[in-house]
């Protein structure tokens, strides 16, 4: 507690119980009860006089300096409580105590309330003196608001969790320290739950004195406890009578494969002690020489791996007593040398703490009431510059692992992935607790994306989530639906909503919000269907019209595309009013610029033989993509094959839906079309016709029957067909040229004569 406060505390007291023994309309039980309330709180037994206050304002709920005294108690166990009573004590009574504004301020920077805070501190600073010393203390304190406004508004990616309560307790719970294998954990507490001994009740009795400190509280012991898993623990148990003194006793460090401990002890003034693990027990702790252990107190320290060098907090140093971190190594013998400071880029005129080092020794993990605190104790590291030979500038770890209050014992886990600490913070068991920091890491997200009229597969799709970092740095993440499958995979960062916008050939579909569960692993996998309302607009899918595929290098119809192209022909035919765009596609064999070109021949190719099938200019576009939309990874030859194609889709207005269309029959078809090269690669039916010389007979489901001849000294086919309603078509091809007639149920005619120009 610093100076500012116990001062305050001190000058309260005094006004409290004289305030309490001059209230005649108070009853002679509730002066009794203020008066004991008062007692325990100049004490700084908080939680000892909490019961009664809480006495008095169930019996008088508007006594301002109960309401105002209990708050300041609960500072250290409920922040917003204490926030409620302080500011209720203001309001029924304005000048309930003369600092009064120094602890609205103070409850306010716990609450997160920083300007709040600064425009309190600011106001009690007027009504000192000019040369009053609280105004130093106030002035960091307005400072500590002002940084913590900046770190909380500059959030890390971090999720920080409570142990939970089998360790932490409505006491305080700090100092942990895990073992090499990640399966034991030692920590101190004051809790009576786990050392089964009574301390100050309601009624203020106590048993067992011995066992108190002078706050009230127990004695700090350490307490091991067993990992169940990586969210539970079993029951702590006390460490053995040697380590658990009379007085406070706490854990720092497990070291040489976890057979030796280093301890805090409040031997005189506190000290640091070690012990060794032997065949049944832990060893009678032993003091560190007077190299590190002085007169003054010695709280904190850090051994390196390879034992020759010891990090430790001491007071010793300081003009006020305030700690700072030094170091020092083994001489011959194996003693600890003399201490040295670790300089001031470290220290500072006020308590720096609880040394730590990451495994290769190249970052110190400490904790500072100095450099750019946001209140209290702060975690800061600081890497160690190898040229220069001295550690650099501290940087604070931030929010969430910092807060407005005390936050220490930074720890590392074994492997280093994750780190324990210990912290006053909102939403805690009581006073300090123990809480795990772990990086918020990507999770995969994957699945389809799906119609929702009929749950079939959207290939192509587009989708992009956009979210924040917690410090609102935008993000953005995109994949493209699988063809075919309609599958989609990204890999995001976890523990945030993200707008998901679905989009289709540029235009976007819907936009949809998806919350993705914190991850703090890289493996998580997390399943997600996308359903979207979307209606296909290509022909191909309204008419059961499917590309046209080409040979590698080629814009040559083949026999089969024939079949396709009078079905595009026909569904134009019956309706006039729709317009088609004819896009060509290819593989990514060749250049950009080439295949580009290669697009447009394919695309021309299919233009040209529905224009001479009577298909007038006006109704279709012609447009290449080249190899800029590929259906499938250009990693195979059966994939290559589906992006060397030419596509069908209808052209929809801008704001308008697709046209309703009158669909001619489109054959299904039954079984295999027979053997050949694997050519009808369509979504809808499609015929596969045998390029190897000979003849082939295909009777489809709805009747339609197709022959093809192939010749065997030249490249000639012949294709016949003829529908269910006597539609006919007969095509023959020759060295690139096409000669087709076909006849349709009402006795309409058609010729088409091409050569591919």
């Amino acid at each position: 507690m610093d100076n500012l406060v116990r001062r305050l505390l001190k000058a309260s007291c005094a006004v409290m119980l004289t305030t309490a023994m001059a209230q005649p309309a108070l009853a002679q039980s509730t002066r009794q009860q203020l008066k004991t309330a008062n007692k325990f709180f100049g004490q700084e037994n908080f939680r000892a006089s909490l019961p009664y206050y809480e006495q008095v304002l169930a019996k008088d709920p508007n006594n301002a300096e109960a309401l105002f005294r209990a708050g300041i108690a609960y500072m250290s166990f409920d922040k917003e409580k204490a926030s409620d009573y302080i500011y209720k004590a203001q309001r029924l009574k304005k000048n309930v105590a003369k600092d009064v504004e120094y602890w609205l301020g103070r409850v306010d920077h716990l609450n997160y309330n920083f300007d709040e805070a600064i425009t309190h501190f600011q106001a009690y600073n007027t009504t000192l003196k000019a040369k009053d010393s609280r105004k130093r203390e106030l002035a960091q304190l307005i400072q500590h608001s002002k940084n913590a406004k900046v770190q909380f508004n500059s959030p890390k990616d971090i999720f920080v969790k409570n142990l939970g309560p089998t360790i932490n307790t409505q006491w305080s719970e700090h100092s942990p320290v895990i073992s090499n294998d990640d399966k034991i954990l030692l920590f101190t507490s004051r809790s009576d739950n786990m050392s089964n001994t009574p301390v100050v009740g309601e009624a203020g009795n106590t048993k067992d004195k011995g066992k108190l400190a002078a706050d009230g509280q127990y004695y700090e012991n350490i307490y091991e406890a067993r990992r169940i898993d990586d969210d539970n623990w079993d029951k702590p148990r006390s460490l053995s009578g040697v380590l658990n003194g009379k007085g406070h006793d706490a854990s720092i460090q497990v070291f040489d494969n976890d057979t030796k401990l280093l301890m805090y002890r409040n031997d005189e003034d506190g000290d640091i002690f070690y012990s060794e693990k032997g065949a049944a027990d832990w060893t009678e702790p032993k003091k560190l020489n007077k190299n590190i252990n002085t007169s003054a107190y010695e709280g904190d320290a850090f051994i390196t791996p390879d034992g020759l060098t010891l990090y430790f907090s001491t007071g010793k140093y300081s003009e006020d007593n305030s700690l700072d971190i030094y170091t020092s190594t083994r001489v011959p013998g194996g003693d600890w040398g003399p201490a040295k400071s670790i300089g001031n880029a470290i220290n500072t005129p006020y308590d720096d703490d609880s040394p730590y080092l990451s495994r290769d020794g190249k970052t110190m993990y400490f904790s500072s009431r100095g450099h750019n605190t946001m209140g209290g104790y702060d975690i800061f590291k600081s890497e160690y510059d190898s040229i220069g030979r001295k550690w650099g500038r501290p940087e604070n770890m931030g929010y969430p692992i910092n807060t407005p209050d005390d936050d220490t014992y930074y720890r590392l886990s074994p492997d280093g992935s994750y780190a324990y600490l210990s912290s006053y913070r909102i939403g805690g068991y009581g006073e300090k607790d123990i809480y795990t920091i772990n990086y918020i890491k990507n999770a995969t997200i994957r699945g389809r994306v799906l119609a929702m009229q009929d749950s079939s597969a959207i290939p192509g799709a587009e989708l992009v989530f956009s979210g924040t970092q917690a410090d609102k740095t935008a993000l953005s993440y995109r994949d493209v639906s699988k063809p075919l499958t309609g599958e989609y995979q990204v890999n995001l960062l976890s523990g945030r909503t993200y707008q998901v916008a679905v989009s289709k050939d540029g235009k976007n579909i819907e936009t949809q919000e998806f919350a993705v569960p914190i991850s703090t692993n890289d493996s998580t996998v997390i399943e997600k269907d996308f359903y979207v309302n979307y209606i296909d607009t290509t022909a191909a899918n309204m008419a059961n019209i499917n590309p046209i595929y080409f040979d590698t290098d080629k814009y040559t119809l083949r026999p089969e595309s024939i079949v396709e192209l009078n079905k595009v022909s026909q569904l134009l035919a019956a309706n006039p009013g729709i317009n088609i765009s004819i896009e060509g596609n290819t593989d990514s064999r060749n250049t950009d610029e080439y295949n580009m070109v290669l697009g447009r021949n394919r695309a021309n190719v299919a233009y040209n033989y529905l224009k001479k099938a009577g298909i007038a200019e006006t109704r279709m576009v012609t447009v290449s993509y080249g190899e800029r939309r590929p259906v499938a990874p250009n990693d195979s030859p059966e994939n290559m094959q589906l992006n060397r194609r030419t596509d069908f889709r209808v052209i929809v207005k801008e704001g308008e839906g697709v046209p309703n269309m009158n669909r001619p029959a489109a054959p299904k078809p039954s079984g295999s079309t027979g053997t050949g090269t694997g050519t009808g690669m369509g979504m809808g039916t499609s015929t596969t016709v045998p390029l190897q010389p000979g003849k082939s007979k295909v009777k489809l489901e709805d009747g339609t029957k197709i022959k093809t001849k192939v010749d065997e000294d030249s490249d000639k086919v012949k294709v016949k067909t003829k529908g269910p309603n006597d539609e006919k078509s007969k095509t023959v091809t020759k060295d690139g040229t096409i000669d087709a007639k076909a006849k349709d149920a009402e006795g309409n005619k058609v010729k088409v004569k091409t050569d591919n120009d």
